[in-house]
């Protein structure tokens, strides 16, 4: 008789925490729009009820839920859906616009490429569609006194800003937009340096063996992918900062 791997089955079958159980279920109903920004989420003594469980497990998952910047506390009165741009604070994720504005300074964008096309297999699998499906491509240069910054290379979902193409993004820029229609839940990203391509090297004004920084970033919204953009910087004009405090 074949030897069950009885250490196998013990690992699957140890049960979930349970303030991971009521934080999932918060969380997966906040992602599925069960409540919009601002609503009034159930109150801790409802889930205690709901789960069975004490009042410290639901506090737990509560506070977590909030360091996350995906809902606000207001003592006295309740729990309430947090708008879902701010999660992108938590994400790192800042417009260029306004971070350029924040050092003084002047910011302009020129507009290369704007239009629909049919995705190939590496972007169709990154915005998890069919190869050929409509995408949108933009391509545009950012300035900060006149100087070229970054290069954003971007293809986005329709189904997440069917009017993506007809926004002037002289006026607004593609991050900004997004994260006012199709607000994020999660993005991943890679940072490396590299050498522009020939093209991003003269969009950029660069020579071809200048290095750059290269950021590769995507976003989703419950499990739906938004949009994956290559973002890339001259090495020599462009600093990659943040601050960590415990």
């Amino acid at each position: 008789m074949p030897r069950k791997d009885t250490t196998t089955a013990a690992r699957t079958s140890l049960p979930t925490a349970p303030y991971v159980r009521v934080k999932r279920f918060l969380k997966e109903g906040l992602a599925a729009g069960r409540w919009p920004t601002g609503t009034l989420m159930p109150s801790e003594s409802e889930l205690v009820a709901q789960f069975e469980v004490s009042r410290m497990t639901v506090t737990r998952a509560v506070r977590e839920l909030q360091a996350e910047g995906l809902i606000d506390r207001v003592q006295g009165i309740g729990t309430f859906a947090a708008q879902l741009s701010r999660v992108s604070s938590t994400l790192t994720i800042r417009d260029l616009h306004e971070e350029i504005l924040s050092r003084g300074h002047r910011h302009r964008a020129e507009i290369h490429l704007a239009k629909r096309e049919r995705a190939s297999a590496a972007v169709a699998t990154r915005l998890g569609i069919q190869t050929g499906s409509t995408v949108f491509h933009t391509l545009m240069v950012h300035f900060e006194n006149d100087v070229p910054l970054q290069c954003e290379d971007r293809y986005v979902n329709p189904a997440c800003a069917p009017d993506y193409l007809s926004v002037d993004f002289t006026q607004v820029t593609p991050t900004n937009y997004l994260l006012q229609v199709a607000p994020l839940w999660e993005a991943q990203y890679s940072i490396e340096a590299g050498l522009p391509s020939e093209q991003e090297a003269q969009l950029l004004r660069l020579r071809h063996d200048e290095p750059c920084l290269v950021i590769v970033r995507s976003t989703e919204r419950g499990g739906v992918p938004i949009t994956i953009a290559r973002l890339v910087h001259p090495g020599s004009r462009y600093m990659l900062s943040g601050q960590f405090k415990p």
